[in-house]
């Protein structure tokens, strides 16, 4: 046993001695090896510990372990000194007036400029910007907006649902009720966020899209404030005068429903597969807010009257930068980024 203590007493100080003088971190894996290494000497006497007299083992094994922690702490504070030694070194060569290469830090996505530019279009309008949540409850989602439990139009939201009864919003809609009762009349609010739906995708269609819900509630509001409001908003997007078309649609929330098309920039009207060849490209519904859906919001419909509309922010890209496959948005292709 005696032979075994001297034996690490020699590993420790040889090892410490030589670590003093290692100056690179070649040299210093190189020992690393040679004294932690699977098959260096202190390595092979604690393996051995087990064939050692019983009486022998607690002596040797907490020998060699003090001995394997002093090394061990030496090699980490040279390691430490090495590394700092070598980046003074380095930065003896770094020249810090010299102007910074540009470099390419990446694109802003589409969809985010388009949001950008739809705040900045109705902000000017005079409309509040709210955000709404990614996961919302029951009541906000479907029941404040005449859709109650059983209602067959849940079918047109199907979705998922967790444990605890929320769900991915369906809709922008959900936040509607919170700025009816956060917001005394005249209000004029947008909600812009992440809707998730249970879609079959296609150059149309999409399974998680942003989209952007209005509101606009006051006394006296009619359709056509609704259709003025609208057919400015998208020839200020367009920068130029845009057509529009309003057809009879149903949504629960509004009373009478509407759906909205916008000319088709991609065909100009001629005709293509994302228009289906109708030269319109369906672009949002809206409507005159339901009596039952004002109440929910501490509005008193026999005095108040408004409008609401929810369209994609991905749809409206689509038509401004003249895109064919509302899929690529999501697809991770940098290829398609870099062209805005």
């Amino acid at each position: 046993m005696s032979n075994l203590l001297k034996e690490l007493e020699r590993i420790e100080k040889s090892g410490l001695a030589d670590l003093k003088k290692v100056n690179d971190l070649k040299g210093f894996e190189k020992l690393r090896i040679e004294y932690l290494g699977r098959k260096s000497k202190l390595t092979e006497i604690l393996r051995s510990i087990q064939s050692l007299p019983q009486k022998d083992r607690p002596a040797v094994g907490k020998r060699s372990n003090e001995v394997r922690t002093s090394l061990e702490t030496g090699f980490t504070k040279t390691q430490s000194r090495i590394e700092q030694e070598f980046s003074l070194e380095r930065a003896k060569d770094i020249d810090v007036t010299v102007p910074a290469a540009r470099q390419h830090l990446g694109h802003i996505h589409p969809n985010t400029q388009m949001i950008w530019r739809i705040e900045d279009v109705f902000q000017l309008m005079g409309f509040e910007v709210f955000e709404p949540y990614d996961v919302d409850d029951d009541y906000h989602n479907f029941t404040s907006l005449n859709i109650p439990e059983g209602h067959p139009a849940r079918d047109i939201w199907d979705t998922f649902w967790t444990e605890e009864g929320f769900m991915p919003i369906t809709h922008t809609s959900s936040m509607q009720n919170r700025v009816l009762r956060k917001r005394k009349p005249p209000i004029r609010a947008v909600v812009i966020g992440h809707t998730f739906r249970n879609e079959r995708t296609d150059p149309r269609h999409e399974h998680t899209l942003f989209q952007c819900e209005g509101i606009y509630v006051d006394k006296g509001i009619t359709l056509s404030d609704m259709i003025g409001t609208l057919k400015t908003f998208f020839s200020k997007i367009f920068e130029k005068d845009v057509n529009v078309k309003v057809d009879p649609d149903y949504f629960p929330f509004v009373e009478p429903g509407n759906g909205m098309a916008l000319s088709c920039t991609l065909c100009d009207q001629k005709g293509c597969r994302v228009c289906k060849y109708t030269g319109w490209l369906e672009i949002l519904g809206c409507g005159m807010i339901h009596p039952y859906v004002l109440k929910e919001g501490g509005i008193d419909p026999d005095v108040y009257s408004g409008f609401a509309w929810g369209f994609g922010v991905d749809r409206l890209v689509m038509l401004r930068e003249r895109i064919e496959d509302i899929r690529h948005f999501h697809s991770g292709d940098l290829r398609f980024i870099r062209q805005f």
